[in-house]
């Protein structure tokens, strides 16, 4: 086995002489004071994490880093605050004014609200260790992202209809269905509960009934498309629906007659019908209905009483002269 030499001095000669040493020992010398080494290590590592308290360096590291996200974060949320109350405020206008003006049904809730990832996102992240915190800012930032895009859609939707905001100014149910002339006609039931006439029962009463004699003219309150003529025994009896778009629709009631079919446009001031006495009646005259979003609303709000018989006359020519162009038989000619 190889041997290695050391000096060592000779107390008698005064001279260094070489002193062979094994390997052996110098390995072993060697093995102890790494062990001695390692044990000590471990220990003050010990006293320092478990007895002191203190941290590592790297585990203050990583603490520090996740301070400073975690920081980051409560940061994005309180932005987010601020966004989602913007954003609600904007929702709130759509659904109140924008799309209310324009008769556009609301875009509810489930709709709105609804996330992009989900569940399933949720999951994932919390299979890789997120946070809490991690995992309710990427949710709140779906639900955002979503919302976001659904009213970005639904300002579209409104702008293209806006438009045609000259083309809502002649849809909408704005003038009375008869000719104004007090003489030819009584308001004779409001819109609102009432006293059935026929069996005396309070219940709801949709529209207003104009009574009059049989074969009144009967015209369109609005530019607009037939949407269904009904000719019953009972019930509304002879009777017109009109669907003028933006939300809005209007019936006319217990007719005599009918001028128009099932799909043709219409004109408001443009004869329909003439009014009769047919279905559940207990006396001549036109029930005459306004819906908005398919609801029944008081048609005296949509209407002047007051407006001259000449004036009414007036835009009934006007109407009858720009329809000149359209084939009309020769019952069906307005009669003023």
């Amino acid at each position: 086995m190889a041997r290695f030499g050391q000096y060592k001095l000779n107390p008698e000669t005064l001279l260094y002489e070489t002193e062979e040493v094994p390997v052996r020992s110098r390995v072993v010398k060697w093995l102890l004071f790494l062990l001695l080494s390692g044990a000590m290590f471990l220990f003050y590592l010990w006293l320092f994490t478990s007895v002191l308290g203190w941290e590592l360096p790297k585990t203050v590291l990583l603490r520090k880093q996740n301070a400073a996200w975690i920081s980051r974060m409560e940061v994005m949320n309180r932005q987010l605050d601020r966004y989602e109350s913007t954003l609600e405020g904007l929702e709130l206008r759509d659904n109140e004014i924008y799309r209310n003006i324009f008769g556009m049904n609301e875009i509810g809730p489930e709709v709105r609200r609804s996330g992009l990832g989900g569940q399933h996102r949720d999951a994932v992240l919390e299979q890789q260790g997120a946070s809490p915190l991690l995992r309710r800012t990427q949710l709140r930032l779906d639900v955002l992202t979503k919302r976001a895009y659904v009213q970005s859609r639904s300002f579209d939707d409104v702008a293209a209809l806006s438009r045609r905001a000259g083309d809502m100014a002649s849809c909408i149910p704005a003038i009375p269905p008869l000719m104004t002339d007090p003489t030819t006609y009584r308001l004779s039931s409001p819109f609102g509960y009432r006293s059935d006439p026929l069996n005396g029962v309070t219940k709801m009463h949709t529209g207003m009934d104009f009574a009059c004699k049989p074969g009144n003219s009967v015209y369109s309150t609005g530019d607009g498309v037939v949407e269904t003529v009904r000719f019953e025994l009972f019930g509304y009896g002879n009777s017109v629906m009109i669907d003028h778009g933006f939300g809005y629709k209007t019936r006319y009631a217990h007719m005599k007659s009918i001028y128009v079919t099932e799909g043709m446009k219409i004109r408001r001031g443009e004869c329909i019908g003439e009014t009769g006495r047919s279905g559940r009646v207990s006396g001549p005259h036109l029930h005459y209905e306004v819906l908005y979003r398919n609801n029944f609303v008081n048609p005296i709000n949509y209407m002047d009483l007051t407006m001259s018989e000449e004036e009414y006359r007036q835009m009934v020519e006007k109407t009858a002269a720009e329809s000149s162009n359209r084939m009309v038989r020769p019952h069906q000619r307005i009669r003023l």
